[in-house]
Parts: structure tokens; C-alpha cells; sequence
């Protein structure tokens, strides 16, 4: 079963699309989108045993690091490029923002919102630096270097003249479900974003 962030992104990927997931992991998502959606996927991934994962689940896979740009790839090469739960941990996320919206038609970005209610409690009753179902790192060796928010990520947005598409925010915390629809920035714990130029 797909995370929710992954469920919900869906809808916003053109039927039989070209789509290009940066980060991709063991290939779900591009698995999905074939069976759900007809698409033509291709995914990058760094890590060498998600690569052998997505092979076995036959996903087009290329090695490469998100962080060194996407020059290989012509401008609006694809329909959708897609980066789920990655963001956080480039050194430059705005240019690589950037670059999706110039190899891609749209772009669809998911991250964990560092806003979060349970983040700011938790940070704020405990004095360290948390450790939850999305942000499963101690602080010594997270890959995460850029904690960015709901509000952060819209004033990015703002500044670059990227149009927000649609944006969904989840919390898996009945009490909070209802509150984020009021307060995102305070009570999401994933943005999905779908972005054009």
C-alpha cells in the first residue's frame, strides 16, 4: 500500500503521461502510475539497493544524484515530474524546484511540514530535536538539511512566480484532521504541492 501523500498526488498526473520521479525509491510510485494512470515513468535514485528494487519491479531506473541538476533532460521533456519526501534533503531545493519546471510541464513536490503541531510540541517540551513517523532520523545523521514549512514552501512559491496548481495537506492525527484544513502550517504533517510555471 502506497503512503497517502502518494494516493493523493495521483490525481493530478495526466493519463498516460511521460513522468519523471526524481528520488524514486523502490519504484512504487512509478508502478502505480502505470497501472493506474497508463504513464510512461522513469525514475532517478542514488541509493544502489532501491536501483536493484526497481529493476526487479521494472521500473526504468537512472543512477544520479538529484543534487548535480537534470541538464541530461530537454525542457518540458515530460508531463509531470514528481519528488516525494526528497526536498528536505538537497542542498538546493529551490534550483532543483527550478529545474522540474523547466524539464516538466508540471511538478508535483511532497514534504514533511517542520511546522507541525507534535514537532513544535515536542521540540518545545523535550529541548531535542524530534523523531516521528515522517522524520524517523535522530538529528546526527538525518539525511534532512533543509526543515522547511507549509509557509516557507509558499512564500518559495511566491518569490519564484511558481502557480500552485493544488495543494493537499495530511495528518494521520484524528484530532488534528479537522484543524488542518484551518491551519495547514500548524497542523499538517505532509504538503503536496502541484506546481506549474
Amino acid at each position: 500500500m502506497l503512503r497517502i501523500d502518494l494516493e493523493l498526488l495521483q490525481q493530478w498526473v495526466p493519463v498516460g503521461g511521460r513522468v519523471l520521479d526524481l528520488g524514486c525509491g523502490d519504484g512504487a510510485l512509478l508502478n502505480s502510475l502505470r497501472d493506474n494512470r497508463q504513464t510512461e515513468g522513469y525514475g532517478l535514485e542514488i541509493d544502489p539497493e532501491q536501483i536493484t528494487a526497481c529493476i526487479a519491479h521494472g521500473v526504468n531506473v537512472i543512477e544520479k544524484d538529484i543534487n548535480e541538476g537534470l541538464s541530461n533532460f530537454q525542457n518540458d521533456s515530460f508531463d509531470s515530474v514528481v519528488m516525494t519526501y526528497s526536498m528536505q534533503a538537497l542542498s538546493r531545493p529551490d534550483q532543483v524546484i527550478d529545474e522540474m519546471l523547466r524539464v516538466g510541464k508540471e511538478c508535483i513536490v511532497t514534504f514533511p511540514n517542520f511546522g507541525n503541531i507534535r514537532v513544535r510540541t515536542y521540540l518545545m517540551l523535550r529541548g531535542r530535536m524530534p523523531v516521528t513517523k515522517q522524520l524517523t532520523y535522530q538529528w546526527y545523521d538525518t539525511p534532512n538539511i533543509h526543515f522547511c514549512t507549509v509557509k516557507d514552501f509558499e512564500a518559495l512559491c511566491h518569490e519564484k512566480g511558481i502557480k500552485v496548481l493544488h495543494r493537499e495537506t495530511v495528518t494521520g492525527h484524528q484530532p488534528d484532521q479537522h484543524l488542518n484544513r484551518f491551519w495547514p502550517n500548524m497542523f499538517a504533517e505532509t504538503a503536496i504541492y502541484h506546481l506549474s510555471k
